[in-house]
């Protein structure tokens, strides 16, 4: 599995974006770094918040805190969750309680209070510091043991770059539904968001009941990421809806509707990683309720639709020259 984590460049090296990023970064790779199998992320149990809660091959019970920054507070915290994990012994399905309770702390450096809470407690607790260390062009997530000098790690092969430090963290909703895509997508989806919210200090992330949405208000939508419900049965990928022009081959083209991409081939996973003239655009209404086969849909194809829009010979991608024409006319509109 590729790693797609949500860092951000400093003046030292990288960091994630948010403590939220660094659970999603973890959960995602629990079995590699920790041999762990994940039973529930923020579980409560009597009022007490568990970042992660795992098991190893024999079913022993992990808790796992994680910090994005150094906390003083973080051996109070695991002990809270120890105590009512065992008193109310949720998931007892998968969870052996017979065994003893492994409890792991995850941060970037542990403040000396830490190991004096932690040397007067009766509970066995694990300290693991967490770096993002760059060797050559690579970057890698390096978990190492305090106190055993142990480290495990595993390379980060996607990261935000240093010109996105001014565009706000992905709220949880997109970042759920990135996890449901295949690496290489995620990748585009990625940069999609990146470019759409770098181009203008007005446009808004919106979250909609099944997508999420670029513009000014519901109202003034350019675009929307949502899952491709025509993707044969098998395949969860992503959906990208634009606002375009309806009428490219006439000269009044700033009647816009939303737009959906596609390719050729229904069976075709990685759909907008391989946007090309042959793929070809469906106007889809909002609120509208057509099916795929409906002949009242209209369709262009890409190849005729951006020769009649007056494509430039320069702009080779053509994913990229639709998302600019979105922008431009979403400009136009508001």
């Amino acid at each position: 599995m590729l790693s797609c984590a949500a860092l951000r460049k400093t003046g030292t090296g990288w960091e994630f974006v948010s403590e939220e990023a660094l659970e999603d970064f973890v959960e995602a790779h629990l079995e590699n770094l920790l041999g762990l199998t994940i039973v529930k992320r923020q579980h409560t149990v009597s009022e007490q918040r568990c970042d992660i809660i795992a098991v190893d091959e024999d079913r022993s019970l992990t808790v796992l805190e994680l910090k994005n920054s150094e906390d003083r507070y973080i051996v109070q915290q695991l002990t809270r969750y120890y105590h009512a994990l065992l008193e109310s012994k949720p998931f007892a399905d998968r969870v052996n309680y017979d065994r003893p309770v492994r409890l792991i702390a995850i941060a970037p450096k542990f403040h000396r209070d830490n190991f004096t809470d932690r040397k007067y407690n009766q509970l066995i607790l694990q300290f693991l510091e967490f770096a993002i260390v760059t060797e050559g062009k690579k970057l890698y997530f390096r978990l190492k043991d305090v106190d055993t000098g142990h480290i495990s790690q595993i390379e980060i092969t996607y990261q935000q770059t240093e010109t996105t430090n001014n565009i706000p963290s992905p709220p949880r909703e997109f970042r759920n539904l990135l996890k449901k895509f295949i690496d290489e997508e995620q990748q585009v989806v990625w940069k999609i968001r990146e470019k759409i919210l770098r181009f203008d200090t007005r446009m808004q992330e919106i979250i909609c009941s099944k997508s999420i949405g670029y513009g000014k208000g519901k109202s003034k939508l350019c675009a929307q990421i949502c899952i491709d419900r025509r993707a044969e049965e098998g395949y969860i990928r992503p959906g990208l809806m634009l606002w375009l022009p309806l009428s490219p081959w006439r000269d009044n083209c700033n009647r816009v509707g939303r737009m959906a991409i596609y390719n050729r081939k229904s069976n075709d996973a990685l759909s907008l990683s391989k946007i090309d003239e042959y793929s070809y655009l469906r106007h889809w209404p909002v609120g509208s309720r057509y099916s795929a086969s409906d002949w009242q849909v209209q369709t262009w194809d890409l190849k005729h639709y951006v020769t009649e829009i007056g494509k430039p010979n320069n702009e080779s991608n053509l994913l990229d020259f639709l998302i600019n024409l979105s922008l431009q006319k979403w400009q136009e509109r508001l």
